[in-house]
């Protein structure tokens, strides 16, 4: 099995076909290369590229232009997300297709599911 959840405690003592229950909690924040943009990865398979991450955005972060490679889907938490399309704000979802690009910010801040079937390819 290629796909794994990092830092999930035990994870190197269950069978391929053994369910995953993550505690969201205690996972850490990591950094981002984007300044003010952590994540929390629950699943992600890099052989495939599936990429699946819990996303917390500061006030004012930017994600630089990008294209999506295949479909990105992303449901709002709290705060929202803006582009040059409209903005993505809380209980809402946003899906973009495959070849898509653009330059996102947040605004007052966020918290996101991001789900990628492939990674963005950064344009910068």
């Amino acid at each position: 099995m290629t796909a794994v959840t990092p830092n999930l405690p035990g994870q190197d003592k269950l069978g391929e076909k053994d369910s995953r229950y993550v505690d969201i909690p205690g996972l850490p924040w990591t950094p981002t290369r984007f300044p003010g943009i952590d994540q929390k990865i629950l699943m992600e398979d890099k052989e495939r590229g599936l990429y699946t991450a819990l996303m917390r955005w500061a006030p004012g972060s930017r994600l630089p232009m990008h294209e999506h490679v295949e479909i990105e889907q992303t449901y709002i938490f709290e705060g929202s997300l803006k582009d040059e399309e409209g903005e993505a704000t809380a209980g809402n979802f946003v899906w973009r297709p495959a070849g898509s690009t653009h330059e996102v910010v947040s605004p007052n801040g966020a918290l996101i599911l991001a789900v990628f079937i492939r990674p963005n390819r950064f344009l910068d």
